[in-house]
């Protein structure tokens, strides 16, 4: 059952129900707990503050009617390969998804382009003078999805053996910068494995960054980087239609500022990053938690703009229009640059770009003809500057004649994306800074990261392990490990 019509107080839409567990959060870490203990015989209310489901995993028009855009995240390397959501019958409720055979692209000036699909060894050649040691590094990382997602995403094994985290050893506690720099000679590789491991919005030259680059790079080849045919607002609905036929409840329009507000329940699981607990919670926190909770770091923010053209991006290098995403920056020394800039508090004027061209791919994200195109880049925190003409200009240094394609372009700044996602805090889109510090005991160390010191009260979001994603494992643990507590 599912209610969108915020006529009344949560407690009234409810009819004074009483519940196992209520929800706060419907993006894809709320949804999965909400369904881990639906699936476990529980009653289970799931409350979301916007009239869709979703979270960060939602789609609109945003341009023009009939062109598709998604609103936060888009591409999902760990969604479909996703261990809990693979458990799931998500086609039979409406999931379809695309995985284009070019994974990402990264052009560079003079018409060269890495372009890296599903082959190691077609994705090797464009990688120049470096195609010999792209193809050794793949190989030495034992490449296994199974293995990798066991490592990767169990927040267990992170915090006892991050050394041997999908065998990456040394090599994930490396910078970005230096492991390129002493794995590759040319600037193909270089450039190509920066534009990948920008993704973390850490400085390249900051320890672990390279384990970001690493992670992504690899689920190239077994997994690729899919998408959702029709948009990210078709996986919530999947989850949420699955959700509900199992007998869940879904209270869409329904802020929560205070958990007075919701009805009585066993548990509670908030989806929801450090600072926003504390202004839920309030008092209920005890002085030294809540101190830590305060003291949680946020990390850069992103500009996003959605574009809508009458024409493919006329990409000067060959092969970029086979790939869904694209990085834009050029040379690991541009992107490094750019990216450790933006953690000084500057906007560059070259910014790093990440793009997807869905349209090319996915003909239902507009009408017929014509395309849609979704781009960010990385400003500081709580940033309201204006980054569309940066942006531009970049995709219009890789793809002359671009902006002539343009009918109609809708943009969000940092503040904005708070605005569409109150989970982003200044426009975080990470759920918290990806430092050392947070990367294994988010959001504070305690042997159950999900667990609070109020009884009942749990966290199952991006700023618990294994963080940010669309996958939903923050709230599958998070869910199984309140049930186990609950039953204990």
């Amino acid at each position: 059952m599912s209610s969108n019509a915020p006529t009344a107080s949560i407690k009234e839409r409810c009819a004074q129900k009483k519940y196992d567990a209520v929800v706060i959060g419907s993006g894809p870490n709320g949804i999965s707990a909400a369904i881990v203990l639906v699936q476990k015989g529980m009653s289970v209310l799931l409350v979301e503050g916007q009239r869709t489901q979703g979270g960060g995993c939602r789609s609109d028009e945003l341009t023009l009617p009939g062109f598709t855009h998604d609103i936060c995240s888009s591409i999902y390397p760990l969604g479909m390969g996703s261990p809990f959501f693979r458990t799931l019958p998500l086609e039979e409720h409406g999931l379809s998804w695309i995985n284009p055979e070019g994974t990402y692209a990264h052009p560079f000036d003079g018409g060269q382009a890495v372009v890296v699909g599903r082959s190691v060894e077609a994705s090797a050649k464009t990688m120049g003078l470096d195609a010999l040691a792209y193809e050794k590094l793949v190989g030495a990382l034992n490449i296994n999805w199974d293995t990798l997602c066991e490592s990767l995403l169990q927040p267990q094994k992170m915090l006892l053996h991050p050394l041997s985290m999908v065998n990456f050893g040394v090599r994930a506690l490396m910078s970005a910068k230096l492991f390129a720099q002493t794995t590759f000679k040319g600037p193909l590789a270089r450039g190509a494995f920066a534009g990948v491991a920008a993704h973390s919005t850490l400085p390249l030259t900051a320890a672990t960054s390279a384990a970001f680059g690493l992670v992504l790079g690899v689920t190239s080849h077994p997994v690729g980087w899919p998408m959702p045919k029709g948009g990210a607002q078709k996986l919530s609905d999947a989850l949420a239609s699955y959700f509900t036929a199992s007998g869940g409840e879904i209270l869409l329009g329904a802020p929560v500022s205070s958990l007075d507000q919701l009805p009585p329940s066993k548990l509670v699981l908030a989806d929801v990053t450090p600072w926003q607990l504390v202004s839920i919670a309030g008092s209920r926190l005890p002085g030294g938690y809540k101190k830590q909770l305060e003291n949680y770091k946020y990390g850069p923010a992103v500009f996003k703009i959605d574009y809508a053209l009458d024409a493919p991006i006329p990409w000067q290098a060959p092969g970029v229009d086979r790939a869904a995403t694209v990085h834009l920056g050029g040379t690991i020394e541009e992107i490094d640059q750019s990216e450790s800039g933006v953690w000084r508090g500057q906007h560059s004027e070259r910014p790093y770009v990440l793009l997807a061209q869905h349209s090319l791919f996915d003909p239902t994200r507009a009408p017929e003809g014509k395309h849609t195109l979704w781009a960010y880049c990385h400003v500081p925190n709580g940033s309201t500057q204006d980054m569309s003409a940066p942006i531009e200009n970049q995709i219009e240094r890789f793809a002359p004649g671009f902006k002539k394609t343009i009918i109609a372009k809708s943009s969000i700044s940092a503040r904005g994306m708070e605005k569409h996602n109150a989970n982003y805090i200044g426009g975080d889109i990470n759920g918290g800074a990806l430092i050392p510090s947070q990367l294994f005991t988010r959001p504070v160390f305690r042997l159950i990261p999900y667990s609070t010191p109020v009884e009942g009260l749990y966290l199952c979001s991006a700023s618990t392990p294994p963080g940010g994603g669309v996958h939903g494992m923050g709230g599958y643990y998070a869910a199984n490990a309140a049930f186990r507590n609950w039953r204990a």
